[in-house]
């Protein structure tokens, strides 16, 4: 039982600090980073703990606005809107003690946007990155490029001697299970150093003492990923734990009534959705065969999700159920397209016969465990209502460190994923999840989605400076998108922190909560 185990693990460092000064805060949350390499997974558990040990140009405020972070200007250069110009922060220091220049941020543009990068899709555009002087960088796209700075909010700078001398010049390739220095060694700029590290038990920061912001209240993160719910909540009400970040959706009406701790809530930018291989003849689990290749059996799977179900009896109202694949919050969200039916048993049955599958069919279904609020739970109501319908989902829960690496590399039919958009873009959707795979474009496009006029379109948005006209694109990509219903959307994620009732942690709306910003009452 490992729940069991981390509990046990947990409780004995607190026994043997039980007197932990108020500075100290105890993090604990259903998955750990996937590695420390800060360009190697584009994947929000990873990013968030990385954001506390290296930083980025710019960051997302809670209020979704951009702001200032290692870059303290930004803008478009004037003689040329090819090149973006960024004025970096002076006086700032790596962990090691080496001075942060222009230097470090042209290297690590460089190593982001090589092909073992999981961000390259953020960065299709760029030509290069070149230091004016110690403090200045320009960053040149193939084109006019006005929205990319909304794309570097997880772009964390590295230091170029460390990689030099570590010889890290590549990111490790997570999807191929490669080991690096960096997987588990640092060297940030952030508010806090890594003191120690244990993969799936404990993580602890200590205060980065030379930091350039000013001093927060926590001064010492321990991080506990609990992948049981009931164990998470059990070290909060116990006291074993200060904060709770994913907090089972069954259990937030307990924990409101309960005095010793506090609950936030708010949404998250961040959509849960089903795909599927809609263009290979024959699927992994059903061979010589491939149902989602007909429009009729894509349209049949539609009928039988009830979003609504979902959303009363799985996630006990913590969730905002839609059918365009892309949050609210994000440029390009259409409430029309957005509007869904409820479902229809019948008329899904009869497009299943008419796509010659009267009897249905069988085929495996992966869903992980350990990544989004009640994931597994979802994927089981679902194999409920399609078994309404005939069609046998044959569920495959598994940890997200395997379900993540298995979409990336095509070895899944059909599957669940979440996707944040932290550009607040429609773009980042397209770049990832619908352009065809080739290049730095369609690294988790696991339905193998394949239009080259829609690949046109999206390559589009990167330059095109008038945006009434990019809108319009992207409004056409998106009508084309649920035409061939790429993707079978679900809901968008509502979120709860819990954390002891003299801690104040406000909801992020990327879910990259940062402890600088922790209140003790």
């Amino acid at each position: 039982m490992p729940g069991r185990s981390l509990l046990l693990a947990a409780a004995a460092s607190l026994l043997l600090g039980s007197a932990a000064h108020a500075e100290t805060l105890r993090w604990a949350r259903v998955g750990d980073a996937l590695t420390l390499d800060p360009h190697s997974a584009n994947e929000g558990p990873t990013s968030t703990l990385l954001h506390h040990i290296y930083e980025t140009l710019v960051e997302r405020g809670l209020d979704g606005s951009l702001q200032p972070r290692l870059a303290t200007e930004w803008s478009i250069h004037a003689d040329d809107p090819t090149v973006w110009v960024f004025k970096l922060r002076e006086g700032v220091k790596f962990h090691d003690g080496a001075d942060f220049t222009a230097e470090d941020v042209v290297a690590s543009v460089t190593r982001v946007t090589s092909e073992t990068s999981d961000f390259k899709g953020l960065h299709a555009a760029v030509a290069g990155a070149e230091a004016i002087d110690d403090y200045t960088v320009h960053i040149k796209t193939n084109g006019p490029s006005p929205l990319y700075v909304q794309n570097l909010t997880n772009f964390f700078i590295m230091d170029k001697g460390w990689i030099e001398a570590n010889g890290v010049e590549n990111p490790q390739d997570f999807k191929a299970g490669e080991e690096k220095y960096t997987v588990r060694n640092t060297n940030g700029t952030g508010p806090y150093v890594l003191e120690s590290r244990d993969p799936e038990v404990r993580t602890v920061l200590k205060l980065n003492e030379n930091h350039w912001a000013e001093k927060p209240a926590v001064t010492e993160i321990i991080y506990t990923p609990i992948k049981e719910a009931a164990t998470r909540v059990a070290a909060l009400l116990s006291g074993e734990v200060d904060f709770v970040q994913d907090v089972p959706v069954q259990d937030i009406a307990r924990l409101q009534e309960t005095q010793s701790v506090a609950v936030t809530t708010g949404p998250e930018n961040r959509t849960i959705f089903f795909s599927y291989d809609m263009t290979s003849d024959s699927l992994i689990s059903l061979a010589g065969d491939n149902p989602f290749k007909k429009p009729e059996v894509r349209e049949a799977m539609a009928l039988a999700l009830d979003r609504d179900a979902i959303k009363t009896v799985v996630m006990r109202g913590q969730s905002v159920p839609g059918a365009q694949n892309v949050p609210p919050f994000a440029n390009g969200y259409d409430a029309e397209l957005d509007a869904y039916g409820a479902p229809d048993y019948d008329k899904a049955k009869a497009l299943l016969a008419e796509a010659g599958y009267p009897d249905g069919f069988s085929v495996d279904f992966h869903c992980p465990n350990d990544r989004y609020l009640n994931d597994e739970a979802i994927c089981q109501a679902f194999v409920g209502m399609l078994g309404r319908i005939g069609v046998k989902a044959n569920l495959v829960s598994q940890s997200r460190t395997v379900h993540f690496p298995a979409i990336q590399n095509l070895q899944v039919d059909f599957y669940l994923l979440g996707w944040g958009v932290p550009p607040f873009d429609s773009q980042y959707v397209f770049d990832f999840l619908v352009h065809s795979r080739e290049d730095a474009r369609g690294g988790w496009n696991g339905s193998r989605y394949s239009n080259p006029e829609v690949d046109a379109k999206i390559k589009s948005l990167a330059t095109e400076t008038d945006l009434e006209k990019r809108d319009a694109t992207i409004a056409e990509i998106w009508k084309q998108v649920q035409d061939d219903r790429v993707f079978l959307m679900v809901h968008n994620q509502v979120l709860a922190y819990a954390t002891k009732a003299n801690i104040e942690i406000a909801v992020h709306p990327e879910n990259q909560p940062s402890m600088t910003n922790v209140t003790f009452k």
